[in-house]
């Protein structure tokens, strides 16, 4: 089964009092929602495999230890940009890809309508980021997209998660560690989290 990790750090608590008011504009969301991601990301990066190195200090020589992956992240479009810089504050030399998916208003499933992944993502440790995990449809099929591909490590990161996604993720993706800000009990008639933060994208982008 997948770990579900939700943050309980005071820095990242306070943020989101900023990201759940209502009265917080579209600069200072955007911004908040960069620096939660890239706190949120010390922690999903804490079981990454180590090499040991030798290293010539100006008195001697020191053993050190490095990351012994390559990293990529990969936000879902269009809401996951927004935690792209974030990350990659503590990850400067990630790559990053996109996916973008929409849903078949007949079939209800979700259609992958853009993909752009680095050559070697198979040999990658892969962020992929999402700031809202609600009912999880997206996430999945992100999940699965990327596992096609040949990626054999995948962490989720989100702002704000909610039991039906996480859920989903954890019985489609066990392997798929959950990171989240916060988590919310219930979802409203119209699959939005509650209490929530409302609309990422929309609030991120300025669009509503």
């Amino acid at each position: 089964m997948s770990k579900l990790f939700v943050s309980e750090h005071p820095l990242i608590q306070s943020k989101m009092a900023l990201l759940r008011d209502e009265r917080t504009g579209a600069k200072e969301f955007r911004e908040i929602i960069g620096e939660v991601a890239m706190l949120l990301s010390y922690e999903a990066t804490r079981e990454l495999p180590l090499k040991e190195m030798t290293v010539q200090t100006p008195v001697d020589l020191a053993k050190c230890c490095v990351i012994d992956t390559k990293l990529a992240i990969v936000p879902i479009l269009r809401a996951g940009i927004g935690m792209t810089e974030g990350l990659l504050r503590l990850m400067p030399t990630a790559k990053v890809g996109h996916i973008g998916l929409y849903r078949d208003p007949e079939t209800l499933q979700p259609v992958e309508y853009y993909c752009k992944l680095p050559t070697d993502i198979a040999q990658r440790t892969v962020f992929l980021t999402d700031p809202m995990l609600a009912t999880g449809g997206t996430a999945e099929a992100a999940i699965g997209f990327l596992k096609e591909k040949g990626v054999k490590r995948i962490i989720f990161l989100c702002i704000l998660a909610a039991p039906d996604g996480v859920k989903k993720i954890q019985q489609a993706h066990s392997d798929v560690d959950i990171y989240a800000a916060a988590y919310d009990p219930k979802l409203n008639d119209h699959g939005y989290i509650v209490p929530g933060l409302g609309d990422a994208g929309d609030r991120i982008f300025g669009t509503k």
